[in-house]
């Protein structure tokens, strides 16, 4: 009988756990963005995003698909909020489309896109699930990106104006707030490396980007705390990976740890702090003086009410005379010959773990919650309609071990939230990862509940204790190990 890779299940990890373990008041939930699942991409005088745009361009999807129908959330929503219930989840975390809501970016609202997330919230509560939303998640409005977009400071004033916008709509019911998702992502991917929208590869327009998503992290949470009520809890998401050197020990390596770990982990956490850029392990970022403005070190900062902690993997640096500036590599998941997911990314559960103990690290954090966490496998559906998708569930049930871990040793992290609900648009990977717990037929837009699934119908239920799967042959486990 063999099993998992010890990667899974590292000595530290809980082996049995069930959901009172973690208290009552601890949030459980699933994520979700608009522009990977809500499809209708132009339906009832929606506006283009960025995205829009940019899987129309060559070559830039895998496949060279869209996300014109993805999920169609947008038409299915009601049924996807009943499946949800039926699993008894109680926390969805969502996302509006900037460009569904306000067209243009900016000047007047589309009262259909707005009635849209109106209905969802109700439909929400009215099934006992409660709404989280995410201002933005990486579908600017293109008619802003031709303005310069995040590269031009007046984005921080349209965000702003947007999230007042869907404050006065749906402050009365929606609770929980986060201003943006990992802007990490959004400004290196998207304006560094050009493999997400919008494309640019240019070290000046990441520094901009950078530079413009910090303030509007923080001048977002300020434009929220005076829009909704004072119960409402004000967060903001980052990206994050542990990180460790290719070779312990040779200083050159190590060195090229922290710079790579004040840019992927530190960048937009430490300035909400009030501590600035991290600059001195990451002289790169000194030129982000050039974007700045008198008083900019004061509008840095806002006491969010919790940071939602996003955490897929780790990462493994090497110093690289290749990589201008930076001087570091990360040395990938397959060269190492460690297992790995769908999108290359090593199965390493215990980063999760190492990412809460280091954001909580700071005196001024606030409370933590796990707003993303999970992995792409492939799926095979049986001829009965099944999904025995062993890996997802052996990689939740690992780090989920983590989350409790954390707990058991004084970590401040409140709530899990996995990702994702369904399979959806992956972005420049399209629709080959699937990181759902349920799975959809793209064609028939059929959709059916994974055994990850189910097993997290029964830890919310307080039914089950995880413990690792056992496959009965080596021919049964996943092919990508």
């Amino acid at each position: 009988m063999s099993t998992l890779p010890a990667a899974f299940f590292p000595p530290t990890t809980p082996p049995l756990y069930s959901r009172p373990d973690f208290g009552p008041d601890f949030q459980w939930g699933v994520s979700t963005a608009a522009y990977q699942i809500e499809g209708s991409w132009n339906a009832e005088e929606k506006g283009w995003s960025i995205w829009d745009a940019f899987v129309r361009g060559r070559r830039a999807i895998k496949g060279r698909e869209t996300a014109d129908v993805a999920c169609d959330f947008y038409q299915r929503w009601p049924s996807d909020l009943d499946l949800m219930q039926q699993l008894g989840i109680p926390n969805f975390r969502f996302s509006a489309a900037w460009s569904r809501v306000l067209p243009a970016g900016t000047g007047p609202v589309n009262p259909k896109g707005l009635d849209f997330y109106d209905r969802l919230v109700d439909g929400c509560l009215a099934r006992g699930i409660t709404p989280w939303l995410t201002v933005y998640h990486w579908d600017l409005p293109l008619a802003l990106q031709q303005q310069g977009g995040w590269t031009n400071r007046a984005v921080v004033g349209w965000l702003v104006d947007y999230a007042q916008v869907l404050a006065r709509r749906l402050g009365d019911r929606v609770q929980h707030w986060m201003v943006l998702n990992e802007p990490m992502v959004f400004t290196g991917a998207g304006h560094l490396l050009g493999i997400h929208a919008p494309g640019r590869r240019s070290l000046g327009a990441f520094l901009a980007a950078t530079h413009h998503a910090t303030l509007a992290q923080a001048k977002g949470g300020r434009a929220l705390r005076a829009a909704l009520p004072a119960s409402a809890q004000i967060g903001t998401t980052f990206s994050c990976s542990y990180l460790t050197p290719w070779r312990a020990g040779l200083p050159r390596d190590e060195r090229a740890t922290r710079r790579a770990d004040a840019i992927l982990n530190r960048l937009f956490v430490e300035p909400t702090l009030g501590l600035g850029y991290p600059t001195a392990e990451a002289p790169l970022l000194n030129r982000l003086e050039r974007y700045m403005q008198p008083g900019d070190e004061e509008r840095l900062p806002f006491a969010f009410d919790f940071w939602g902690v996003q955490n897929y993997t780790r990462e493994v640096v090497r110093h690289s005379p290749y990589v201008p500036l930076l001087w570091a590599n990360l040395v990938g998941a397959a060269r190492r010959g460690v297992p790995y997911t769908q999108m290359g990314w090593e199965v390493f559960p215990e980063s999760l773990y190492h990412m809460l103990r280091q954001f909580s690290a700071y005196p001024q954090a606030p409370r933590l919650l796990v707003t993303e966490n999970g992995a792409a496998f492939p799926d095979i559906v049986t001829s009965d309609k099944q999904v025995h998708d062993v890996a997802r569930q052996a990689y939740l049930q690992a780090c989920i071990g983590q989350v409790l871990r954390a707990r058991r040793d004084g970590v401040p992290v409140e709530g899990y939230f996995a990702w994702s609900f369904t399979d959806n648009f992956e972005w420049a990977e399209g629709y080959e990862p699937r990181f759902g717990l349920v799975h959809i037929d793209y064609a028939t837009q059929q959709r059916i509940v994974k055994d990850s699934g189910w097993w997290y119908q029964q830890l919310l239920a307080g039914e089950a204790v995880a413990t690792a799967p056992t496959f009965s042959s080596a021919a049964e486990q996943p092919s990508i190990y």
